[in-house]
């Protein structure tokens, strides 16, 4: 594959003009922003990373015991189970007359004042009122509800622009701002998230063109085209995109999204000679491209089937290699195209 597309975080998001952020600085229009001391007004965005340990159990009170266990499977265990979670919270606007966004010593302090003081050590059942089961507005703690339970404590304090929590390295959620940077989110309502999972698989293909030469292909491919192939451990990322339930906390179920990948990629793939044991790889040479974009197809209809849509796939080659394919129109965006619209505030 010729190169290598880095995976987007809540820091590449971009910040609409209208934005909070964009008051920063309150400096004039008409002044040219890279004129200005010490940068003020140009546009930025920072990230402030903080972990924290808790536990929670998946168990909703209307189920039974083979219910709640049929559904939530392990998670449904009591005392329940423990993550340590890594938060990363992006925050974006124009730099004040200082060379700063925000103040980083008040990120720390909202941080730990809002999330990590409260939840460090907890229950998440016990710690949240949105987290009582007991109430009919209550919802399960999951990596999802979480985000957004987080979201709403921050959002009245710094800039968002994006969110990232970590549930585990194999498991994490996205968020983002309302569509529309005027719509004020009621901290009930079910906010749209990405839920990413991660899994790997082990196989071996050959990059040659059939209805080329040896020596053609070589020229193409490199040592990628040599007769007998070569392998890769691939990393995959499956990210689907859908409204928070305002009950289960879930996008999807993330046990039926699990076994799709399993059942659909990972078990077909994995340890395959890919050009020979994969039809659809006998008259399509399987670059990283390739790989992904088939990966793609193979599971955009079923997980719309199960509630979901999907977002994007990340299929990682090699430590230097990797290959992204939207299924839709991006709103992970890789790159943080419309920040210079901050300049001009």
């Amino acid at each position: 594959m010729p190169a290598s597309v880095t995976a987007p975080d809540p820091a590449s998001v971009s910040v609409p003009a209208s934005s909070p952020a964009s008051g920063a600085g309150h400096v004039s229009p008409t002044e040219p922003a890279a004129a200005r001391p010490h940068g003020e007004g140009r546009p930025c965005v920072i990230t402030r990373r903080a972990t924290f340990s808790a536990s929670h159990r998946y168990w909703l009170p209307e189920l039974s015991a083979e219910e709640n266990q049929a559904r939530f499977g392990p998670c449904s265990l009591a005392p329940g189970h423990g993550h340590n979670y890594e938060l990363i919270v992006a925050m974006g606007g124009g730099l004040d007359a200082d060379g700063m966004v925000l103040n980083l010593s008040d990120v720390k302090h909202a941080i730990r004042s809002q999330v990590t003081a409260q939840l460090d050590f907890r229950c998440l059942n016990e710690v949240w009122p949105e987290f009582d089961v007991s109430r009919p507005d209550g919802c399960l703690p999951t990596t999802e509800a979480l985000g957004q339970a987080i979201w709403t404590r921050l959002a009245p304090l710094v800039p968002l622009v994006g969110l990232r929590l970590y549930e585990q390295p194999t498991l994490w959620v996205d968020l983002l701002p309302p569509s529309s940077p005027h719509t004020a989110l009621p901290s009930r309502a079910p906010m749209e998230a990405f839920l990413s999972i991660r899994t790997h698989f082990a196989a071996a293909h050959r990059l040659a063109r059939p209805e080329l030469s040896q020596a053609e292909n070589e020229a193409i491919y490199g040592k990628c085209a040599r007769p007998h192939g070569h392998g890769h451990n691939y990393l995959l990322d499956v990210t689907v995109r859908g409204r928070i339930d305002p009950r289960t906390g879930m996008v999807c179920d993330l046990a039926v999204l699990q076994r799709l990948v399993d059942e659909l990629v990972v078990e077909p793939f994995d340890h395959t000679f890919l050009n020979k044991d994969v039809e659809h790889f006998a008259t399509t040479v399987p670059t990283a491209e390739n790989i992904a974009l088939h990966i793609a197809d193979l599971l955009s209809g079923p997980i719309a089937a199960s509630g979901a849509s999907l977002h994007k796939v990340r299929l990682q080659e090699s430590p230097n290699n990797a290959a992204e394919v939207f299924a839709e129109v991006p709103q992970l965006e890789m790159r943080p195209a419309a920040l210079e619209a901050l300049a001009a505030v």
